[in-house]
């Protein structure tokens, strides 16, 4: 324990990432990274935005990301939140809609509703939820790992789920998130859905136009799931994305919020209490073209979610569980072997998965989709693991 570390900091448990391997090389399937490369036109403009005008600081406003990403999802400029990640808007949104418990905090009492978030879910809400000192309860899922949306009807502080939920993958039906938020806003509560794997739905995506904006009826076929086209009729609803994955950008650090525009204004507030400069010149410009190319990401993201059903099937074969996922990995438990100790194979077979130690998922491993023949060599030394176990 640090001498000289506050209350808060020695009370944190921080969130652990996926092990980013530099001993050996492995086939990474661990982190939820896109197996394909960024787009060509992304290259382009990072390698334009790497000149003389580092010198200056970037555009505090991200207004050329913000103008195209509005653009591609047809709302508002002033609807639109930039972000060095997704993690960092969801930190922001803990702080700006969610109140503290503490003691000494203005406007802070007994009386303060938890906010609600599933038991098994991203291991990030908690940890933000304690460095706010923001009360949380855990909501339990149900015995095949679906989220129960009325059991979240009740009082409390306000919710977060991901959709596509993780690491089970497993979606809602948007009727369900949009019957929620309906609830919350009557309650006076803001609903926050991390949109972080929309781009791997089953759903069809929307063809866009030259200029990727798309017209009403295409941002209705913008998928089943995504609740972006509803931010208008749904003020409490905030949506947040990220370039991560859909981008084939987790090296660069962008993501984004869509929401009514006073939700905007409060995550502005929270960022310029921190840094008013929290995307450098080279994100914004790469973020910028990466929105752009629908195209290139629609097709490579329908690789990946073709991929994903065909080592699923797979797997069901080699008499794995395989909960129905529409992101862009799967959870898997094998047969007749521990979770642990499968991890522990493939790893030393120089396969890289994730495995949570937790009651309920401790037998289980989320698989992020690599390329076919990445995923042609993971499942071939499956096979040969089970075979071996039986």
């Amino acid at each position: 324990m640090g001498e000289y570390w506050n209350t808060r900091i020695k009370n944190l448990s921080p969130y652990v990432p996926g092990e980013q391997p530099k001993d050996r090389r492995f086939i990474k399937l661990n982190t939820n990274e896109n197996p394909y490369p960024p787009s060509p036109k992304v290259i382009e403009a990072i390698q334009k935005a790497a000149n003389e005008s580092l010198r200056l600081y970037p555009d505090p406003e991200c207004t050329e990301f913000r103008e195209a990403a509005a653009a591609r999802y047809g709302v508002k400029i002033e609807q639109v939140f930039a972000g060095n990640g997704s993690d960092e808007i969801l930190a922001f949104a803990f702080g700006a809609f969610f109140e503290s418990a503490k003691e000494g905090v203005t406007g802070a009492s007994e009386k303060i509703q938890p906010i609600l978030f599933p038991d098994i879910t991203y291991s990030f809400y908690p940890v933000y939820a304690n460095l706010w000192d923001i009360p949380y309860k855990l909501m339990p899922l149900r015995d095949d790992f679906t989220i129960n949306t009325g059991e979240y009807k009740i009082k409390s502080g306000g919710v977060i789920l991901p959709n596509p939920n993780a690491p089970t993958g497993i979606a809602l039906p948007l009727k369900e998130i949009l019957s929620l938020a309906e609830y919350l806003a009557e309650a006076g509560k803001v609903f926050i859905v991390d949109e972080a794997y929309i781009a791997f739905s089953g759903a069809k995506r929307a063809v866009s136009n030259e200029q990727g904006a798309m017209s009403s009826e295409q941002r209705a076929k913008l998928g089943s799931l995504s609740a972006v086209p509803h931010i208008n009729n749904n003020p409490n609803l905030l949506t947040v994305h990220t370039l991560s994955k859909s981008a084939s950008l987790a090296g660069l650090r962008v993501g984004f919020a869509i929401g009514n525009e006073k939700l905007i204004e409060a995550l502005c507030r929270i960022r310029d209490s921190f840094n008013s400069y929290t995307m450098d010149r080279i994100a914004l410009a790469g973020a910028a073209a990466a929105v752009r190319d629908v195209a290139y990401y629609d097709d490579i993201n329908s690789r990946v979610a073709a991929t994903r059903e065909r080592a699923a099937n797979s797997l069901r074969g080699l008499e794995f569980n395989v909960l129905p996922s529409e992101s862009n990995f799967l959870f898997i438990k094998p047969p007749r072997i521990k979770g642990a100790d499968f991890f522990a194979a493939l790893r030393e077979k120089g396969i890289l998965v994730r495995h949570f130690n937790k009651e309920k998922i401790k037998d289980y491993l989320r698989v992020t989709m690599g390329t076919d023949k990445d995923m042609d060599t993971f499942l071939d030394i499956c096979e040969k693991i089970i075979r071996r176990e039986a």
